[in-house]
């Protein structure tokens, strides 16, 4: 029988993982907060309904949560496309 010792470290050879998120995780966290903000409150809007029929309070609380994060998703989209913008124009002159 073969032990599979040996071929451990080469299937385990990546970069060590010390279970902390790198800076450029970080970042994007960041950056991407006020749109996970915003699909947590939507989140809490329908959890709180899901017993019981939704008012109309209920279904205004929804609609400004759904409305947010979909304002938030095109705030990121934008950001992002101007960031792309930004590094493809600034290259060649």
């Amino acid at each position: 029988m073969k032990s599979i010792a040996a071929l451990q470290t080469a299937v385990t050879a990546a970069a060590p993982f010390d279970g902390e998120p790198s800076d450029a995780e970080l970042d994007a966290i960041e950056v991407e907060s006020p749109l996970i903000l915003a699909e947590v409150a939507l989140l809490d809007a329908q959890i709180m309904t899901i017993d019981r029929t939704p008012s109309e309070l209920d279904e205004r609380r929804i609609r400004r949560a759904r409305r947010r994060v979909l304002a938030a998703r095109r705030d990121l989209t934008n950001l992002s496309a101007a960031s792309t913008n930004a590094t493809v124009s600034g290259g060649a002159a």
